[in-house]
């Protein structure tokens, strides 16, 4: 990457440009509705009733901007990655959750007060009708949903729970569609506005079939992706070698990650999302793991040859979202892996702070030492228990960062490691001044 790319990048960053690109079809549909919402000749039984219509225009579209945001689009999430697209996910799902209250609440009020019934009786009444009885049910998903994603109850459910619950939300989508086929009166009033509300659902149904089962599919039976080689690494960790045929045209790219699954070896609905441990070079993927569950565990016992099925390249913990010359990598445990891929790709001058419990344990460390000297990159690892000692060992407090790395405001930072440690070095950042621009974060959160 030369010094014009690096200015290129500067004045049009490629997160921004998504940003932009996907809230600004969100404004400009958003501003469509308003529009024909207003100029539609609908009857108005009453002023609660054309509030919980409103409403409901809304919910649509939120669904709609839901669909795009786990749709894994390759454009947008190359240049958002994981964690802001997960960040969106969660707060726009919310957003769902209070819009079809309202929506609800209005209507039935506005029914009650129409016909002179108790809310409850209403209620009762409007669930007669099928295609209000299928919004309800979707509205109930919902609600389970939202509940379930919250923060205290995300923690106490294994990922694979959460991910079975959040499939419920595809009933959703079938059952939102049905009800508003016959409910929507603002869009089934003329041929045109029918027309734009069923193409921006069909765009948003082919996106999501698209990147989530139709691409996935077509990289598996192009690249055929099998075990090459297990190698086990320090204590409980291991590298898995993944070979395929032309892996040359996979858009792969160093600080990546994919979801991975190895039929036969685990259930198929059991997917981890690991990242490539080394830069991708055309004929080899790696993926380095530590085993901390059943199926990390056991991938020791993977035999040369196990097909692979593997979705992705996914993330933007890359280069492609760099806009300084200078780079700090800094990686914590086993987040060292896209850090470790990184120093194999970057120019330009790199540092790296490795954060880990002790050196001896320390995964990759001696790839790392390697790879800095062939690239003249400086590697400082930061051991030993936080808050120990006196003074207490505190690395990525403002002071200490800055001790290590004086010029931390002039360079792009890439980050992955638990997520303790990112709060600490995000905070760090922002006490330093660091333009949000060059902060680059990969913390692996779901939506909860």
């Amino acid at each position: 990457m030369g010094v014009r790319d690096i200015k290129t990048h500067e004045n049009w960053p490629p997160a921004a440009v998504a940003r932009a690109v996907l809230f600004g079809a969100l404004g400009a549909n958003l501003l469509f509705v308003w529009i024909t919402f207003a100029v539609t000749d609908v009857p108005q039984k009453n002023a609660l009733i054309t509030v919980g219509r409103f409403l409901g225009l809304h919910v649509a579209l939120v669904m709609i901007f839901q669909l795009v945001l786990i749709a894994r689009i390759p454009w947008l999430d190359r240049r958002l990655g994981m964690d802001q697209l997960t960040s969106l996910h969660r707060w726009v799902g919310f957003t769902l959750f209070w819009t079809l209250l309202l929506h609800v609440a209005f209507i039935v009020t506005g029914f009650a007060q129409l016909y002179h019934n108790p809310v409850p009786v209403q209620l009762v009444s409007l669930a007669g009708s099928l295609p209000v009885a299928l919004g309800l049910i979707a509205f109930v998903i919902v609600a389970v949903v939202a509940v379930i994603s919250a923060r205290r109850a995300r923690r106490r459910m294994s990922y694979e729970t959460w991910h079975a619950v959040h499939f419920l939300l595809y009933l959703v989508i079938v059952l939102a569609l049905i009800h508003q086929m016959f409910e929507i009166t603002t869009f089934t009033a003329s041929a045109w506005t029918r027309t734009y509300w069923w193409l921006l659902w069909t765009a948003a149904l082919t996106a999501l079939v698209v990147g989530r089962v139709v691409l996935p599919m077509l990289r598996n039976a192009r690249h055929r992706y099998r075990v090459l080689a297990v190698v086990p690494e320090a204590g409980d960790v291991v590298s898995v070698y993944v070979t395929g045929r032309d892996l040359d045209r996979l858009p792969a790219r160093a600080g990546q990650f994919m979801l991975w699954r190895f039929p036969g070896h685990n259930p198929w609905w059991q997917v981890n999302p690991w990242s490539l441990s080394a830069a991708p070079d055309g004929q080899t993927l790696r993926l380095t793991v530590k085993g901390v569950g059943t199926t990390s565990a056991g991938l020791r016992d993977l035999r040369v040859g196990t097909r692979v099925f593997a979705e992705g390249p996914y993330g933007a913990l890359t280069s492609l979202n760099r806009t300084r010359p200078a780079s700090l990598l800094i990686a914590g445990g086993i987040g060292v892996t896209p850090i470790r891929a990184l120093l194999e790709d970057l120019t330009g001058p790199v540092t790296v702070l490795y954060r880990v419990p002790s050196e001896p344990g320390a995964v990759l460390l001696d790839e790392l030492r390697t790879l800095a000297e062939l690239r003249g990159a400086q590697l400082h690892v930061l051991a030993g228990r936080t808050g120990a000692g006196t003074p207490p060992n505190r690395p990525f407090a403002p002071e200490n960062l800055v001790a290590l790395v004086p010029d931390v405001a002039e360079r792009d930072v890439y980050i992955c490691g638990p997520d303790a440690m990112a709060v600490a070095v995000l905070g760090a950042l922002r006490d330093l001044g660091v333009p949000k621009r060059q902060v680059h974060a990969e913390r692996f959160r779901m939506a909860g």
